[in-house]
């Protein structure tokens, strides 16, 4: 999977835009799977332009409670009601802008998959938790405050993580291919003390500054199964490059 994280970008036009021109790459039929993360102004627009195609589309947040008196919030009924079948939920920024918490982060991952939700949930550490030896540790208290709500009977995992070491994200820098398998490597580890038939197949994506030039390494890698791209998902012919790089690396070229 590659997933486009619009962030808070963009206008009517700029989704009508980029969505046609991923659309026109010839990617289809899509695989990987390609998403489209953009703002909630925005998710009309991208799911009129890609409603009869592969391309897939979610929310960048959403609320744990169905409705109620929460100005300001969005429920999974409404993502759901606008086509949408992934919500990316715990992004670094949310963590630390916002001061979302591991409790809440999960209370969101479980309203998320109430509502019929894929949940992409994001997990990292800062440069300073890096820095002191801390990574290990603090992936596996976002990881397992989440991995109970991991339905161990499906055939499929019903989520989706997503590893994006906070000091690789809107900095340009991006951990080395082999920084961000032992990361991966170490997610999995954690899940399969749940569930290794689920292990196997859960999808661990990579966030954190993905660009063209770097896709294909970082993909190349065991554990990563595509990637959580920001700031390049914005720049139509680098997102597909990112895309192309994706489906190389599937298809064993």
């Amino acid at each position: 999977m590659v997933a486009g994280n619009w962030k808070m970008n963009g206008l009517s036009g700029d989704a009508v835009h980029l969505t046609q021109a991923i659309l026109n790459a010839g990617l289809e039929p899509m695989r990987p799977e390609v998403v489209l993360f953009p703002p909630f102004t925005l998710l009309h627009a991208v799911s009129q332009e890609a409603k009869s195609s592969a391309l897939r589309w979610g929310g960048q947040n959403l609320f744990w409670e169905a409705s109620g008196a929460y100005t300001g919030e969005i429920s999974g009924a409404m993502l759901r009601d606008m086509g949408c079948r992934y919500v990316l939920l715990g992004h670094s920024e949310r963590r630390q802008i916002f001061g979302e918490t591991d409790a809440q982060v999960a209370q969101k991952v479980k309203a998320a998959l109430h509502s019929g939700l894929i949940p992409v949930v994001c997990v990292g550490e800062s440069e300073a938790e890096r820095a002191q030896g801390a990574t290990e540790s603090v992936l596996r208290r976002q990881v397992e405050a989440v991995l109970h709500l991991l339905n161990l009977d499906a055939n499929q995992p019903n989520m989706i993580i997503a590893y994006e070491p906070i000091w690789a994200i809107g900095t340009g820098l991006s951990a080395t291919p082999e920084q961000a398998q032992a990361a991966h490597a170490f997610i999995r580890t954690l899940v399969v003390a749940h569930s290794e038939h689920l292990a196997k197949r859960l999808l661990l994506l990579y966030g954190g500054s993905v660009k063209g030039n770097n896709a294909a390494a970082l993909f190349d890698q065991e554990d990563i199964d595509g990637g959580l791209v920001g700031g390049a998902s914005l720049q139509a012919g680098e997102f597909v490059q990112i895309c192309r790089a994706a489906e190389s690396v599937g298809r064993g070229g």
